[in-house]
């Protein structure tokens, strides 16, 4: 395709953006190309018309193609500068994490252009935050959204299928600071979108994600950094909060659950805790508190707990509840990309549309792990051999 079909600028953000996503400096990027680097800001930022060899030797340092630079559907995803206007982005940690989840939406939604792939959505309608009691509020909208999901009151078994398969979320897992849980955006060009730490335990991202829903319930358009400890203050985080515990522990099944674990015992032991914690798929700190929270522990439960050695951690990692290590007991060898994005990858490298270098690149995963990706998805594909064919 032909660079007039799209304008100066048009094609210099798009360089500036697959720079970003190969995670290179300009001046590292005109060095490679022989560009002075006045010379490559200057395409970037639309003052000059890259030539057709700038374009090509631009493409290959990037691990990517002049086609899917210059393709006119190709989407472009820009949310970062929304991120800015959040205090927590000022810390490096948070103003990383916004760009590493840019670059992982960016590198689905180039996956399913190249696929021609089209995502659906199936959301919910928004609920905006009323004056009044925001935790009634968040309650409600909570049992509303599992109603509509048809979950009524059991536990949900696995968030992250809900998140991407029954609501049509993006969902990214990827090692983040230690005090960031996840973040959560929403664009018109991609849709709702959540990144997680995959260094936190399964129930800290749970309940991250959660929380996540209750942002995209309340306040869609909003981006936010969710944080591993208590959640502020403001009205929007309290009802995400508040949401997010509602959705994974409705309070009826949680009284009968309970009834029934702690029976003939008249103390709350660490064993009560993490059964109820594995039963509803949060942390056990998370567990005492919603215990906590609907009366059915009494007020300083949690602190004694904390004050006596903690809770075994459902990973089996002994940690002191509400310290920074409960919520970010790691994982052995976390998943990092979901089902979804693993498959995307896969055809796009058996088809030839991409390279293990320009996926690695793409998916910022080291060339190992994209390795794995690659060797699960032959694998798979090796064992529906004589499966029946879809229809065409």
């Amino acid at each position: 395709m032909s660079s007039s079909h799209l304008s100066p600028a048009h094609i210099g953000s798009r360089l500036r953006t697959a720079r970003e996503a190969a995670g290179m400096t300009q001046a590292k990027a005109a060095a490679l190309v022989g560009l002075a680097r006045t010379s490559l800001v200057a395409v970037e930022r639309g003052e000059r018309r890259a030539r057709t060899r700038e374009l090509q030797r631009l493409a290959r340092a990037y691990s990517t193609t002049v086609n899917t630079i210059l393709r006119r559907e190709a989407t472009f995803v820009e949310f970062t500068p929304r991120y800015r206007k959040l205090a927590a982005f000022a810390e490096p940690h948070c103003s990383e994490a916004a760009e590493l989840f840019e670059r992982l939406v960016r590198a689905e939604v180039e996956l399913e252009s190249l696929l021609g792939v089209r995502r659906s959505f199936n959301y919910p309608p928004e609920r905006p935050l009323l004056g009044g009691d925001v935790v009634r509020q968040a309650e409600q909208d909570a049992t509303e959204l599992r109603h509509w999901l048809g979950l009524g009151l059991a536990p949900i078994r696995d968030m992250l299928s809900l998140l991407e398969l029954d609501l049509g979320l993006r969902v990214y897992i990827r090692p983040l600071a230690s005090d960031v849980s996840g973040l959560y955006a929403c664009e018109d060009t991609c849709g709702a979108c959540m990144l997680l730490n995959a260094e936190h335990s399964v129930g800290c991202r749970n309940l991250t994600a959660a929380r996540g829903l209750g942002h995209f319930m309340s306040s869609r358009g909003t981006p936010s950094i969710m944080r591993a400890e208590r959640p502020g203050k403001s009205p929007g985080e309290r009802y995400a909060d508040v949401f997010g515990r509602t959705l994974l522990t409705p309070v009826r099944t949680l009284t009968q659950r309970f009834r029934e674990i702690v029976a003939g015992s008249s103390r709350l032991t660490r064993q009560h805790v993490n059964v109820l914690a594995g039963y509803f798929g949060v942390s056990p700190d998370a567990m005492v508190r919603r215990l906590e929270e609907v009366g059915m522990a009494r007020q300083g439960t949690w602190d004694w707990f904390n004050e006596n050695g903690g809770i075994l951690d459902q990973d089996g990692l002994e940690a002191p509840a509400g310290s920074a290590a409960q919520s970010i007991a790691p994982l052995s060898a976390p998943r990092l990309n979901t089902l979804r994005i693993d498959l995307l990858a896969a055809e796009a490298w058996r088809t030839e549309l991409l390279s293990e270098g320009q996926l690695a690149a793409l998916l910022q995963l080291g060339r190992i792990q994209l390795r794995e990706l690659l060797d699960a998805a032959q694998e798979e594909r090796s064992a529906a051999d004589g499966a029946p064919e879809l229809p065409g």
